[in-house]
């Protein structure tokens, strides 16, 4: 077996963002942002879809595609459920260009299917899936959007979505949330998975 960990392997840095899914993007930009503090970078849209980021650390952010109607469910931490769960995708965090071209050219030599680069603006990207069909990409910030000190909710390369959630209209205004909402733990035994 061949170490492809050399020398022109990958030079990762993070999670560029997890992508989840939520029914209801106001409810999460006011959770994400107001409850938890984490800036929101980018407000994009994805074909009919809402696809918001916040930050979480220089250059990682999670991020959420608004699906409506999608349904939820409330699972204890460290407790297995009978249906199965599944997120959108993980994009891992790649510092430039060069490095998408790289990847993209050693996922084609290992006979792994991977798409050409999508510019999405503030991100380019690659996607492919591993041996179990997990969706994944690899991303680096073509405009960073966690790399900027004050964040301008005006800026229409980072908050392009023409009609965003009002939770975004508050903040362009004047940077607070009019409500937050309040979440509850999902069982009274909280085990530990190890």
């Amino acid at each position: 077996m061949t170490d492809r960990h050399t020398a022109d392997s990958p030079r990762w840095r993070g999670i560029n963002h997890l992508a989840m899914v939520t029914p209801d993007m106001d409810a999460t930009v006011r959770f994400y942002h107001g409850v938890l503090g984490m800036r929101l970078v980018s407000t994009l849209r994805a074909g009919p879809l809402r696809h918001y980021f916040f930050e979480i650390g220089p250059q990682n952010t999670i991020a959420f595609f608004e699906w409506k109607g999608a349904p939820t469910f409330t699972k204890p931490a460290g407790v297995p459920r009978p249906e199965p769960t599944q997120f959108d995708h993980l994009s891992f965090n790649l510092p430039d260009e060069e490095a998408l071209l790289a990847l993209q050219k050693r996922l084609g030599a290992a006979g792994c299917e991977v798409t050409k680069v999508v510019d999405h603006g503030i991100v380019h990207s690659i996607y492919f899936n591993d041996p179990h069909g997990i969706a994944l990409e690899a991303s680096w910030w073509a405009l960073d959007a966690t790399g900027r000190p004050e964040v301008d909710y005006g800026d229409a390369r980072f908050f392009a979505d023409p009609s965003p959630v009002p939770a975004v209209d508050e903040l362009a205004q004047d940077r607070t949330l009019a409500w937050l909402p309040a979440t509850t733990l999902a069982g009274e035994a909280i085990t530990d998975p190890v």
